[in-house]
């Protein structure tokens, strides 16, 4: 008898997920086939399901933030064997040929594939990983507070990287990655400014309690000229928010991979060698780096854990703003 697993599946864009129980995949050559115990719900699954993010695999399963322990492995894998703890980004295949994946930027990689987009992700009991683009998960995190490591802490990374040297740096939308990379900030001896939506009081607490040296609305001036900004919030109108809050030579960064439409400001704002620049997905050298430094500079996640049959209301309470971090999935035991 095959044996299935349950999973939440997306079948057009706009609608929401749906519950079904599916034979559980067999791993290919060289990938491994996961035992899913947490999923962290990320603003890009909501992308995929409004269908911003235009081209996803249909019938899909969503999750980009997997943590469990390989359950098979195909038999050309030598990197992992059953049992070990691991975790599963967004980024989940590329070509290794093209003149970006030569050159180390795989994230740059045109045929590039997407756990939880062009690859059935991680909200269900088993998922299916290239070895390649799976990491190994140690240390003391529990399965779902390393959840969200492995995009708003990765992603979250990447852009605090792009920001450089900064000393003052500004988090527009204090979300699951801003939360994350205020702590990282903080390590590193930078002062984190913190924007949230305008009047939550509890996001301006919440960035404070983690370190931020001042927390406002996102139209407001800070208090000081910023080195950096990083823009997490989708919104394209914080772009000349962001450039008139930063300092001549600083640099402004687009961290999502969706945003709406930027508006036109003047050129007055980018002058003076301030530079804005986007942040497209992640290489295996991030996390490597990330996943390193993490318990290092004592990060913590906030996290919120539902079942995995509460997808919905988790996605619709990250859609509302109503989450404190992060939202994650925990699957319990498969039917």
């Amino acid at each position: 008898m095959t044996q299935t697993m349950r999973a939440m599946v997306l079948r057009r864009a706009g609608a929401p997920l749906e519950l079904e129980a599916r034979a559980i995949p067999e791993p290919g050559p060289r990938q491994v086939l996961v035992r899913v115990h947490a999923c962290g719900v990320c603003r890009t699954d909501l992308h995929v399901m409004d269908g911003e993010l235009s081209e996803p695999k249909l019938p899909l399963v969503p999750g980009h933030e997997v943590v469990g322990t390989v359950a098979a492995c195909g038999r050309e894998v030598d990197r992992f064997t059953e049992g070990v703890r691991v975790g599963i980004p967004w980024l989940g295949w590329t070509c290794g040929a093209c003149r970006f994946c030569r050159a180390g930027r795989e994230n740059l990689c045109e045929a590039a594939k997407f756990t939880g987009y062009t690859l059935d992700g991680g909200y269900g009991d088993y998922a299916l990983a290239d070895q390649r683009y799976v990491f190994p998960i140690q240390g003391a995190y529990s399965d779902a507070e390393a959840a969200p490591l492995l995009c708003a802490g990765l992603i979250g990374y990447r852009s605090l990287v792009m920001a450089g040297e900064a000393e003052r740096i500004g988090l527009y939308g204090f979300g699951a990655a801003a939360h994350i990379v205020a702590q990282v900030a903080r390590y590193q001896g930078r002062r984190v400014f913190a924007f949230t939506r305008p009047g939550d009081a509890e996001a301006k607490n919440f960035a404070l309690e983690l370190g931020a040296v001042w927390a406002g609305d996102s139209g407001e001036a800070p208090p000081e000229e910023l080195d950096a900004a990083i823009i997490y919030a989708p919104l394209g109108a914080l772009v000349p928010a962001a450039l008139r809050a930063t300092a001549p030579g600083g640099t402004v960064v687009c961290a999502g991979i969706h945003m709406s439409d930027i508006p036109s400001f003047p050129y007055d704002i980018l002058w003076r060698e301030r530079t804005l620049r986007s942040v497209a997905n992640l290489t295996r050298k991030d996390g490597e780096d990330f996943l390193a430094l993490a318990p290092k500079a004592g990060v913590k996640t906030s996290v919120e854990v539902m079942a995995l049959e509460q997808a919905n209301q988790a996605l619709a309470r990250l859609r509302d703003g109503r989450l404190r971090g992060a939202a994650v999935l925990t699957m319990g035991d498969p039917a």
